[in-house]
């Protein structure tokens, strides 16, 4: 689960980790309301930063961050992000409507840090990402020098240790109260990480000011859906109006569905197996237009409505189902479920099927009787290489 912007600050307060004061508002008066608000409560607040709150980053480069010297030019620049579609290089095309800006009090900084607690899938454990340098672009920064890149695996055990944590920060070109501050402020990353249950916090960037305090200028945080359950405060902070209205729905029949750009409507039982699936398709020539993982106790009825949003997907051209039956789900129990959507919503696209393991070929039976329009495919490559032929991409 993504967080807005000011909702990761807000967070992250509590754990000692500092950022600008700042005011969420929904319309230009409230910005600007919010910008005197600011100046009164702040000594020398007399710029603002004005921040479009999308779940998308790289917003400053596409005009979603403003910098005013007045509250009149901070309700202009509301004005002009709310009720608009922020694009950016990770919304797509389409962008995103702005339904609030975050008003910050500018800062005046001498530099900027990464830094960023993430799991690290190798070491089986969280970890410390760090570099001398942040803000804008820091990814492909990173990817054409990775020897900048710094890491420090936590043990599970003892945290942070102090050593480590202040190697790191002399590492970033912190000395004295500067590296104090740091080894504070990571050890409150990896504690705020754990409670919260993260699979990212991450601050970019972490600003040095003139007067030598850190502060999270930018912050990025996901919260790991599975655990939400444990964290009834954390999951109301779940913004519903920056979800896929599609995507949202499926979580109410237990079914991991993420809409993607492409073209390739796919339904896949287990997440490894729909990565790979959708991995492929990608070096076939393909351009999938959805990740969806079919739980292994799915029933009949959430597989019905998860092919019924294949099938409502106005840019889907063709269908793969890659299901490997196994353990509690059966592959006869996935084509009951694709016969009873495509009989309620009609089958328009070609669909290619590989059904391999439980009941297999019972499945293929099952689909053939029911009379629908199907191609069965063998293996995985197969089934990918079709379906992109079909859906009016060639193989590769």
């Amino acid at each position: 689960m993504n967080l807005h912007e000011y909702q990761a600050k807000a967070l992250l307060q509590r754990y000692g980790i500092k950022s600008p004061a700042g005011r969420l508002a929904r319309s230009a008066d409230e910005a600007a309301e919010a910008a005197r608000g600011l100046a009164k409560d702040q000594a020398n607040a007399g710029r603002w930063a004005v921040k479009a709150q999308i779940h998308a980053g790289l917003r400053q480069g596409a005009g979603g961050v403003k910098f005013c010297d007045s509250p009149e030019a901070v309700r202009d620049a509301a004005a002009a992000l709310l009720g608009h579609r922020l694009v950016t290089p990770q919304t797509g095309a389409k962008g995103k409507l702005v339904r609030s800006v975050y008003v910050e009090q500018a800062v005046a900084y001498e530099r900027e840090i990464y830094l960023a607690a993430l799991v690290n899938r190798s070491a089986g454990r969280v970890a410390l990402i760090a570099a001398g340098e942040g803000g804008n672009d820091i990814e492909a920064r990173l990817a054409a020098a990775p020897e900048k890149m710094l890491s420090l695996v936590i043990d599970p055990e003892s945290g942070v240790a102090e050593d480590k944590a202040r190697a790191l920060a002399g590492q970033l070109g912190l000395s004295g109260a500067g590296a104090d501050q740091a080894v504070v402020l990571m050890r409150a990353l990896d504690k705020a990480f754990s409670d919260c249950d993260a699979s990212l916090i991450e601050i970019n960037p972490l600003v040095v000011t003139a007067e030598g305090d850190l502060l999270a200028l930018d912050v990025k945080m996901v919260l790991d859906d599975n655990a939400l359950f444990r964290h009834g405060e954390l999951a109301d902070l779940r913004d519903e109006e920056e979800i896929d209205p599609a995507e949202l729905e499926a979580k109410l029949y237990n079914l991991n569905y993420v809409r993607l750009d492409g073209n390739i409507g796919v339904m896949v039982n287990g997440a490894g197996l729909a990565l790979a699936t959708v991995d492929l398709l990608k070096e076939q020539g393909g351009e999938p237009a959805d990740f969806m993982d079919v739980r292994p106790e799915a029933t009949r009825a959430q597989v019905t409505y998860g092919f019924k949003l294949l099938l409502r997907n106005p840019s889907v051209d063709a269908i793969l189902v890659n299901i490997y039956g196994g353990g509690i789900l059966r592959c006869d129990t996935v084509a009951e479920g694709i016969a009873t959507a495509c009989k309620e919503e009609g089958l328009r696209v070609p669909l290619i099927v590989r059904a391999a393991g439980t009941n297999g070929e019972l499945a293929r039976k099952i689909l053939m009787s029911q009379g629908i329009p199907v191609t069965f495919a063998q293996s995985l490559g197969q089934a990918a290489a079709k379906v992109v032929e079909v859906a009016g991409r060639k193989a590769a």
